[in-house]
């Protein structure tokens, strides 16, 4: 229990501690029955689960955005290894070097599992560190151009031998160090959105944490979008958005309500086409299921894709990004009229 006390969010704290105390109960009780410690521990088991449920059915966006940052929470290539088999990792972009924080590579998707079929799959994912020093080495998801070019170089070989791709979403956003900007940051994002709006193979895009700005989008185009119930999505993060509305990070629970990020906000809207179920309070409380759950979301939308021509691939996929968003156009004679001209 230490740990989860040293990994806990400020709102899980009151469960926390209900939970400490029903483990503390239970070692007292050990082999020998007693009727009136019996009772206590069936009183504190329901206080805990009807505490547990108050908590995790009712979470604010805010909190959600928390629990997507959860240290503990599975990351890509946990996700990875769990529904796949003989992952190959591929390095480098052929143009300038290597970027730990952006992993690739080749894969048999384990979808007989899931009610599907094995088949090998490119993958695509941003990875962060558990620790100092590997969120140092990977900074903390955060790719550089060469991540994004690999990541394309990847997708490349998949519509060359015909294979899937699934990209997997989890960085607080692209890095913005002054080398990044040096070696074309933007452009690396804006020509892998290019050119996966053209791959001419399914793509399959799963939003497992974080999803910020054009750190994400860089290889977000995809025929299928899921989200996991836990992650965010948008533009930008809670706080940026808050130190520019408001001058400072205090405003975050209220930009995060602006921003509407959640898994539930997006899908009336189309950004997201389904929503993965997680275990109650998050992955990182029963990781083994939400890798079932999100394997499962995989094989269904590869399914769904399984077989649909080219030409149509490519007309849905813009349809698709095309249908985001809502506009309004206004008859330039109407226009010119209400201003007077």
């Amino acid at each position: 229990m230490a740990k989860s006390q040293t990994h806990s969010l400020d709102f899980e704290r009151p469960l926390l501690e209900l939970e400490a105390k029903l483990a503390e109960m239970r070692t007292l009780r050990g082999d020998e029955p007693s009727t009136d410690l019996n009772a206590a521990i069936g009183s504190l088991e329901t206080r805990v689960h009807d505490l547990r449920q108050s908590i995790y059915r009712n979470l604010t966006r805010w909190q959600r955005v928390q629990i997507a940052r959860h240290p503990l929470r599975p990351y890509s290539l946990d996700h990875i290894h769990a529904w796949t088999e003989g992952f190959q990792e591929l390095h480098g972009d052929r143009l300038f070097g290597d970027d730990p924080a952006m992993i690739s590579g080749l894969a048999t998707f384990k979808g007989g599992r899931y009610g599907y079929k094995d088949r090998t799959v490119a993958i695509v994912g941003q990875q962060k560190g558990r620790d100092t020093k590997m969120r140092k080495f990977r900074r903390f998801g955060m790719s550089n151009p060469e991540g994004y070019r690999k990541a394309l170089r990847v997708m490349h070989m998949a519509a060359k031998f015909g294979k899937p791709v699934v990209c997997l979403l989890d960085t607080p956003g692209a890095f913005p160090g002054l080398e990044a900007e040096e070696r074309g940051q933007a452009e690396a994002i804006a020509r892998n959105l290019f050119e996966m709006a053209r791959l001419p193979v399914p793509i399959v895009v799963v939003v497992i944490g974080e999803g910020a700005s054009g750190g994400a989008l860089g290889i977000g185009v995809g025929d299928r979008i899921l989200m996991m119930e836990n992650a965010w999505y948008s533009v930008i993060s809670p706080e940026s958005c808050s130190s520019i509305l408001w001058r400072s990070w205090d405003y975050k629970e209220e930009a995060a309500r602006g921003l509407k990020l959640t898994a539930t906000d997006l899908q009336p809207l189309g950004i997201i086409d389904d929503i993965i179920p997680e275990p109650l309070g998050g992955a990182h409380r029963d990781p083994e299921s939400a890798f079932s759950s999100t394997g499962k979301a995989i094989a269904k939308a590869l399914a769904q894709l399984d077989g649909v021509a080219t030409d149509s691939l490519l007309e849905q996929r813009l349809q698709k990004f095309d249908a985001m968003g809502v506009f309004e156009a206004v008859d330039p004679v109407e226009t010119d009229a209400m201003s007077g001209a």
